[in-house]
C-alpha cells in the first residue's frame, strides 16, 4: 500500500504527463512545422540553449519561465534531418488519438536513424509509460538525460515512472533535481513537503 502521504501526489501524476514528457502537437510554439527542415548547427544550438537555461533559472515569475521553457521546447523538438523530425511528430499525432503501437513503431525509426537525438528517446519513453511498459520507458528517459542532462522533462517523466514503481524517495529526488534547472516545473506540486511554489525567490504569477 502507498504511503499516506503519496496518494495525493501519484494520483495527480496523470495531469502531469502531457507536461512532464512534452508538448501536446496542439501546441506550436513548442514545436517546429513539420514542413521546415531543422535549423542551426550544433554548435549554435548548445549556444542558445546555454543561455535560455541560465535565462530559465533565474526567470523572474511563472509567466517568463514558462516563455523560456516554450523556447527550450523548440530547440528541442528540432531533429538532426528532417525524416527524423516528421517521424516525431507523427508519432505525436498518433499518441493524441492513442494509437500508441503506431507511435512507438515511429519512435523505433527515429531512434534508428538518430540514435543521439534525445527528444526521441523521450518521446517515446512517454509511449511506453502510457503503455505501462515502466522499465523500458525509464531506460528511454535516462537515455534522453544522458544525451540532454538538462532535460528537464524527462527528469519529471522519470519522476512519474518511478512512483508508478513505487520508488517514491527515488522520485522525489528526481523531482528536485528537475526543479533545480527549471524552477517553475509544473510537476513541482509532486514535491512531498514542499510548497508548490518555485524552488527560488519570485513573483509567482
Amino acid at each position: 500500500m502507498a504511503r499516506p502521504d503519496l496518494i495525493a501526489p501519484i494520483a495527480a501524476a496523470g495531469v502531469f504527463l502531457a507536461a512532464a514528457f512534452g508538448p501536446a502537437m496542439a501546441e506550436p510554439a513548442a514545436a517546429p512545422a513539420a514542413e521546415a527542415a531543422p535549423s542551426g548547427g550544433s554548435g549554435e544550438k548548445a549556444v542558445e540553449l546555454d543561455r535560455l537555461f541560465a535565462a530559465l533559472k533565474t526567470a523572474p515569475n511563472e509567466a517568463a519561465g514558462r516563455a523560456i521553457e516554450d523556447r527550450i521546447w523548440r530547440r528541442w523538438m528540432q531533429a538532426p534531418d528532417r525524416r527524423t523530425e516528421n517521424l516525431v511528430r507523427e508519432a505525436m499525432a498518433r499518441r493524441e488519438v492513442y494509437d500508441f503501437a503506431g507511435a512507438r513503431a515511429l519512435l523505433d525509426e527515429a531512434v534508428a536513424g538518430a540514435p543521439r537525438y534525445a527528444e526521441a528517446y523521450n518521446q517515446r519513453g512517454f509511449v511506453l509509460f502510457l503503455q505501462e511498459d515502466f522499465d523500458a520507458a525509464l531506460a528511454d528517459v535516462d537515455r534522453a538525460i544522458e544525451l540532454e542532462p538538462r532535460h528537464f522533462a524527462a527528469m519529471a517523466g522519470r519522476a512519474l515512472i518511478l512512483m508508478r514503481q513505487g520508488r517514491h524517495r527515488l522520485a522525489q529526488t528526481q523531482l528536485r533535481r528537475a526543479v533545480e534547472i527549471h524552477p517553475f516545473l509544473k510537476e513541482r506540486g509532486l514535491i512531498v513537503g514542499e510548497p508548490a511554489k518555485p524552488a527560488r525567490p519570485g513573483v509567482d504569477l
